[in-house]
């Protein structure tokens, strides 16, 4: 089982994200924007519910539009310029932590990915992870 608290943090460390439950789920998205953001050929995030994460240090944020027309707000450290978790406003009860950010190699792997007609012909995920295209 998934330990309820851990801690996610930027490179340099002063913006930190702290859990105090379980993910509610953890995906992979293949757009492009995601491409750009991360810097990688996919992004892997993990959503909590927003009351049980604590955020400590300074942020810059940069807020964009998807393709379906709801924003996201980005929070990334000022120094370091690493995103650490974000917003939507259609889930306004979760925040969305980078799974980067915790640094664990045992943090659960993805369960949905999406942007697939995106993703790159050498990437593959897991067989029992949900496609959407």
């Amino acid at each position: 089982m998934l330990e309820a608290k851990r801690t996610a943090s930027c490179a340099c460390g002063q913006l930190t994200a702290t859990t105090s439950a379980a993910p509610v789920g953890v995906s992979v998205c293949h757009c492009l924007e995601c491409q750009r953001r991360t810097g990688s050929v996919f992004a892997a995030q993990a959503r909590f519910p927003s009351g049980a994460v604590t955020i400590a240090g300074t942020s810059n944020a940069f807020v964009r539009v998807g393709d379906g027309g709801s924003k996201s707000t980005f929070y990334f450290c000022p120094t370091c310029g690493a995103t650490v978790y974000y917003t939507n406003e259609e889930r306004e009860d979760s925040i969305i932590i980078t799974v980067g950010a915790f640094a664990d190699p045992t943090f659960p792997a993805p369960t949905f990915s999406v942007y697939e007609e995106r993703k790159h012909a050498w990437v593959e995920m897991p067989r029992n992870i949900e496609h959407m295209d």
